[in-house]
Formats: structure tokens, C-alpha cells, sequence
């Protein structure tokens, strides 16, 4: 029995698969398999996957049609020969240490079912944007899940097979909103916690999401998170369903460029950030908001009030 089981799905991720798959395969915790769901990719995954398969036997590719992500991760779990089920999506690139740490905590927690991390946010081209650290506690990370607040990074989870099965595993009935369904269901079989650790580079693309694909998504973790509150006898004020990437509009683009852009300012990256003032000036020139992005990454220092008020707001 492998100690971890790290199920990692995977469609058109040829531009990253590689990093990702190497940063799985060189963990200080090698006692592992990597179980690589190939979603019915068109470009060159597959064969990146049986690469690495044929160097190395610690991972496993379960071909298939195209049927989605929900399905993809529950047959991936099914195939899992592990107690502890970790989770990385093909574009994101783990933490040397990030097994070992996850592990040595549920270790030593035994009402822990499902632990996140803290995690750094890159863009499409590795550039640092911001660090998140999710609160550590059960009570705040309930609260959040219970309010539609997404606290654990879907790619970064780990959690034990026997809690997943009794919580009833990925449901397909809510697209998009999948992974806080089934947070809020394990939270009620368990306690939830994360360490503060970084434990992962979360990529952010630059490709926008459909605005219907965003209503689809808060509508469905709005019904996620009724249907918690109802099976625990609990009222939470939704106060999920920001858009965690641009939509199609150029607003939308612009809204996002200056996010990007105060985020990699604030954390001392200041040509990531005329990078992004300068995407927002393209956008919208305009609007003052992306020219002083672009001035406050060539002239000014994080520290400057003036450009910290401003991107506190972005």
C-alpha cells in the first residue's frame, strides 16, 4: 500500500504537464504513486504521460474519453491504492516538501479529513503575482465553505480515501461548484484544516472564462452551499461567486489586468507589474487605474503610500 495516492487530471496540458509531473516525481515523499487521468487531451499529453510512465513506475495513466473533471477524479480515486488521496491539477507545480508535510499533519490529526495549504499565485509564464494563506482553523474554514467562500485549493487538497467514500465522492449533478460540494460534505463527517505553509505554485492562464460559465459556477456553489446549510440546520449569507478569472469583456480584462498588476507590485515584483499596467492600458486607455499601475512599477516603491492605497482596491 502506497501511502499517498495523487490523482492528477489531465486535458491539453501540454505546455505545463511536464513541470508538473516533475515536481510530483522529485517529492521528498517518495513513498507515492501519481494516477495521471488523461480526459481525451487532442495535443501532446499523452505522450508527455507515457514518457514519464516508462521512466518511471510510480505512474500510472488511465486513458479515456472526454467526460469531464468530475468524472475523470472519481475514477481516478476508484483506481487509487492509497489511505491518503492527494489532488494536483496538470498546470500547477508542487512544493518539494508538500507530501511530506500533508502527510506528517493527518498523521498527527486524526479528525482532520480533508487539509489544505497556503499556495502561490503565478501566472500563464511562472511570474510570482501573490501568496494566499487560507485561515487554519476547522471553525473559520467551515464558515467560509458554509458562505461560498472556497477556502482549500482545489489542486492542493489532500484527504483520506475512507472519508471521501463516505462523504459520497465528486457529484456531477453541480459543474463547476464540485469541489465545495464536496468539502461541505466532509466537513460534516470531520474537522478541515490547512497548513500555512506554501506547499504550491497555482497557475493562473491568461484565457478567460464565459461569463455563462461564471453564472453557472456561483449558481452552483449558491446550491451547494443551501443544500449544507439545510442538512445542518444552519443559515449562512452566500457570499461567494467573485469571478476568479477574466470573463470575455474587455471590462472584465482590464478589471483583472489591475488585479494581476497590484498583487505582483505589492510583493516587490514591479516589472510584472508594468507588464500588467501595460496590458491595462492596451485595454482601456482611458482609464487612469492602469497608467498608474504602469507608473508605480517604473518609478515607485511598494512601500509608497500612494500606489499601495491604490492597489489595495485592485
Amino acid at each position: 500500500m502506497s501511502k499517498v495516492s495523487v490523482v492528477l487530471p489531465v486535458f491539453n496540458s501540454e505546455s505545463y504537464l511536464t513541470d508538473a509531473v516533475q515536481s510530483l516525481l522529485s517529492q521528498t515523499h517518495q513513498d507515492l504513486e501519481i494516477i495521471a487521468i488523461d480526459d481525451g487531451s487532442t495535443d501532446s499529453s499523452l505522450s508527455i504521460l507515457s514518457r514519464f510512465a516508462r521512466q518511471d513506475s510510480r505512474l500510472r495513466v488511465i486513458m479515456r474519453k472526454n467526460t469531464g473533471i468530475e468524472t475523470a477524479l472519481n475514477e481516478g480515486i476508484d483506481a487509487a491504492r492509497s489511505e491518503f488521496i492527494a489532488r494536483m491539477d496538470s498546470d500547477d507545480v508542487a512544493a518539494p516538501d508538500r507530501v511530506t508535510r500533508q502527510v506528517e499533519y493527518l498523521r498527527s490529526h486524526d479528525r482532520v479529513v480533508l487539509l489544505g495549504g497556503a499556495y502561490r499565485l503565478i501566472d500563464g509564464a511562472g511570474r510570482y503575482l501573490t501568496t494566499l494563506t487560507p485561515p487554519p482553523d476547522n471553525a473559520t474554514l467551515q464558515a467560509y465553505a458554509l458562505s461560498g467562500r472556497n477556502p482549500f485549493c482545489h489542486s492542493l487538497v489532500m484527504m483520506r480515501r475512507e472519508a471521501f467514500y463516505r462523504a459520497g465522492g465528486y457529484r456531477e449533478d453541480l459543474p463547476a461548484a464540485e469541489d465545495l460540494d464536496l468539502w461541505l460534505r466532509m466537513g460534516e463527517i470531520g474537522e478541515l484544516a490547512c497548513l500555512g505553509h506554501v506547499l504550491l505554485d497555482y497557475r493562473l492562464h491568461a484565457n478567460s472564462i464565459s461569463e455563462r460559465r461564471q453564472r453557472l459556477q456561483t449558481d452552483n456553489m449558491r446550491t451547494a452551499c443551501l443544500r449544507a446549510c439545510e442538512r445542518r440546520g444552519v443559515h449562512h449569507e452566500f457570499k461567494g461567486g467573485e469571478p476568479w478569472r477574466p470573463g470575455s469583456s474587455r471590462n472584465s480584462r482590464h478589471h483583472f489586468a489591475l488585479r494581476y498588476g497590484w498583487w505582483a507590485f505589492q510583493n516587490q515584483q514591479r516589472r510584472t507589474a508594468m507588464i500588467y499596467g501595460l496590458k491595462a492600458v492596451t485595454l482601456n486607455p482611458l482609464n487612469s487605474e492602469g497608467w498608474r499601475l504602469l507608473a508605480c512599477g517604473a518609478i515607485k516603491h511598494p512601500s509608497s503610500t500612494r500606489c499601495t492605497l491604490v492597489g489595495s482596491h485592485a
